[in-house]
């Protein structure tokens, strides 16, 4: 995930100073917010006779269109419009270059987006646009999720309220792209908090239940009428390579995964028609509380001592609620 750092929340050195401080620390891009101010653009032009680094231009106008002309001067990597603010039709023209995005609050719709569907990526404001230093609202979590159910294809970008934990969540969601400001400045040092946001946790404030993949979007199975057909066809369908194995009540009984039934069908290779199918399962999964912390997660991911790629999350009563996949996490990586 790449780490957008918003020039304008160091309000105690020169821009310059800034930027120069950011690129020494090989930030991902340099994120500018354009509050219906066209002055951005000088800041624009000198922050590319500074450095190189990618340009993440967030615009909040009424009137897209008075920006069109400067953007066509002044091409910038990214550039984002807030739909929210809008007056008149979000029309860009093709000669403007750079990846398009439409941010949104967290009250808005991820419907919002679909007259943009030829758009790259979306902006989702988890805290109140301009204000610096907000707490990120756990209800777009929900909204991550849909929005890549809906756009498998498209980026997602973050913006408000990130810092380690929230980092590390993002991430394992698939999040491509956040924007850090106060969190950013505010620390030790610019190198400290960077380290925070893209390799490890410092706190923990958000419980696993706030960001995990929910039971009805969980490939699983009832064990009551399972069959080795059923087994094969949730694993498959689902997509994850496993499926949870579930009692009534959504009681965990196992989990099985591609390696268990691989494995199965080796011990009875000569005969595989007599295979119980519940032999497919592994009744003594790793798995997660839904209440637990996102450090609890790290330290049980810790003790394992073989790499752990979807976790089943349960209640305090041994109900599936739903599953953790790191899929993301480890693609986001790369």
């Amino acid at each position: 995930m790449k780490i957008s750092a918003s020039i304008y929340s160091d309000k105690s050195r020169s821009l310059k100073e800034v930027i120069l401080d950011l690129v020494a620390h090989q930030v991902d891009l340099l994120h500018v917010d354009c509050n219906d101010d066209l002055s951005v653009f000088e800041d624009i032009s000198n922050i590319r006779t500074w450095c190189d680094v990618p340009i993440d231009l967030h615009i909040i106008t009424e009137n897209p269109s008075k920006y069109y002309d400067l953007l066509e001067r002044n091409p910038v990597e990214y550039v984002t419009f807030q739909v929210e603010n809008l007056k008149e039709p979000l029309e860009i023209p093709t000669s403007i270059t750079g990846k398009k995005g439409l941010a949104i609050i967290t009250p808005t719709p991820i419907s919002a987006f679909d007259p943009y569907a030829d758009f790259d990526f979306i902006l989702i404001m988890a805290t109140i646009p301009g204000q610096s230093g907000g707490k990120f609202d756990r209800l777009n979590f929900s909204k991550i999720r849909q929005f890549r159910t809906k756009y498998p294809s498209k980026s997602i970008h973050v913006d408000g309220g990130v810092n380690g934990e929230v980092s590390f969540i993002l991430r394992n969601m698939g999040v491509s792209s956040a924007v850090s400001g106060s969190y950013l400045f505010n620390g030790p040092s610019i190198g400290h908090a960077l380290m925070n946001l893209t390799k490890r946790e410092i706190e923990s404030s958000f419980e696993i239940g706030d960001f995990m993949i929910p039971l009805n979007e969980a490939p699983s199975f009832e064990v009551a009428d399972c069959s080795t057909r059923k087994i094969l066809e949730a694993v498959e369908v689902g997509q994850m390579g496993f499926a949870l194995a579930l009692e009534e009540d959504q009681q965990l009984f196992g989990l099985v995964s591609s390696a268990d039934i691989r494995k199965t069908f080796l011990k009875h290779l000569e005969n595989t028609a007599d295979i119980d199918p519940k032999e497919f399962i592994n009744r003594q999964p790793m798995c997660v509380q839904a209440s637990a912390t996102v450090i609890e997660l790290l330290h049980t991911l810790k003790k394992s001592n073989f790499p752990v790629m979807y976790l089943p999350v349960v209640n305090d009563k041994g109900q599936a609620v739903g599953i953790i996949n790191f899929v993301n996490l480890i693609k986001g990586e790369l």
